[in-house]
């Protein structure tokens, strides 16, 4: 393949014996064998609800089924392991393929989510989205950083391709993958996945980048990650990996010690807008950001990635900056950064160093 090529894009889709959506993805024609199967039992039935904080301005989920989601398994009853004994199926089948995403079995939103029978609180009502699993790997002793450089752009493909689709049914208006890594941060599977969550409003933190980035383009007429692109690129001193198309940086204002975003340096609001070039540039430096990150205290370093894309309301957003953000808990080995009183309390982030310096330390690691 040359970088002129089509970055190769496969998809199959399934419906699983309980019901439930699976699509695999692969960089090749995606092949399975045996039958697609579902874990033993029936799921449990979801009657997702919100309600509203009206101090806080700001929808809380309640999920009371997900107390008896998986936690924790021994690794020879990983849910998310391809099937070996039909006798005791998996969420995944046999096959070639290199992504798997399929409904989660234990949902916090769900597309058809029924009104409260009683309700406890005059704001609460039904808790519509949709809640999707993305497993990264058929190895479960893999890791996100593991991936090849073409298995990472054809993970960006696929979360830009689920965004798409579920933006498709007009009820939702954001769209969050994330993945929550290290039992430090409340991981319950320990094979390599993320998720999605889709809400049918915008949330808190997406409104008030939304807000920012509307601010900065009226006064500046130009989008924000244009010029924060241009100021990094200038300062050099948080700078982590430039590829051109796509580069990493420890923000000048990053709350959690070792805090990296990765962003392309054209301003886009979703994956769907990046080009081939600039999607297997962003994937190599997402990589790149990843192994510093475990290479920093030589164990793999618990922490959250988010990938941020602009709402999905109907309207154009030019002013919304892609990005991905890394936030590691380790703030020195064996040292935990906890969210205390003044991050809870008041929302304001203490931290223990400079991003210069914290920039500066990824900076020096030999990575692969």
């Amino acid at each position: 393949m040359t970088e002129t090529d089509p970055l190769p894009f496969h998809a199959a889709e399934f419906t699983k014996p309980d019901g439930r959506a699976l699509t695999l993805y692969g960089l090749a024609p995606v092949e399975v064998r045996g039958e697609i199967p579902s874990p033993a039992g029936d799921p449990p039935v979801p009657r997702p609800t919100m309600r509203w904080h009206p101090l806080r301005g700001e929808w809380v989920m309640y999920a009371a089924h997900r107390l008896g989601r998986t936690f924790l398994p021994p690794p020879e009853y990983n849910p998310l392991a391809p099937t070996t004994n039909p006798e005791h199926p998996t969420e995944l089948p046999q096959g070639r393929y290199d992504l798997a995403v399929f409904d989660n079995r234990f949902p916090s939103l769900t597309p058809d989510a029924p009104p409260p029978e009683h309700p406890a609180h005059p704001s609460e009502r039904a808790g519509t989205g949709k809640c999707e699993m993305v497993v990264f790997s058929q190895d479960p002793s893999g890791r996100l950083a593991g991936l090849s450089g073409a298995q990472m752009a054809l993970l960006l493909a696929v979360w830009a391709d689920r965004t798409t689709r579920l933006a498709q049914g007009g009820k939702i208006r954001s769209v969050l993958a994330f993945e929550n890594r290290g039992v430090e941060v409340g991981v319950t599977l320990h094979h390599p996945h993320g998720q999605i969550y889709a809400y049918d409003h915008i949330p808190p933190v997406q409104a008030r980048m939304l807000e920012g980035a509307r601010t900065h383009l009226a006064e500046h007429g130009r989008p924000w990650l244009a010029d924060f692109v241009a100021a990094e690129r200038e300062a050099g001193s948080r700078l982590l990996r430039d590829e051109g198309e796509a580069l990493s940086v420890v923000p000048p204002f990053a709350r959690y010690t070792y805090e990296t975003w990765v962003l392309p340096t054209r301003p886009v609001g979703r994956l769907s807008e990046l080009t081939d070039a600039e999607r297997v540039a962003f994937a190599r430096v997402l990589k790149d950001a990843l192994l510093r990150l475990d290479a920093l205290f030589g164990v793999r370093m618990p922490y959250l990635l988010t990938v941020h894309q602009a709402p999905l309301d109907g309207e154009a957003h030019p002013e919304f900056p892609l990005h991905i953000e890394l936030y590691p808990y380790l703030r020195a080995p064996g040292r935990m950064k906890y969210l205390a009183g003044t991050e809870q309390g008041a929302g304001e982030f203490a931290n223990d160093k400079f991003p210069e310096v914290a920039a500066a330390e990824l900076r020096g690691l030999e990575v692969p």
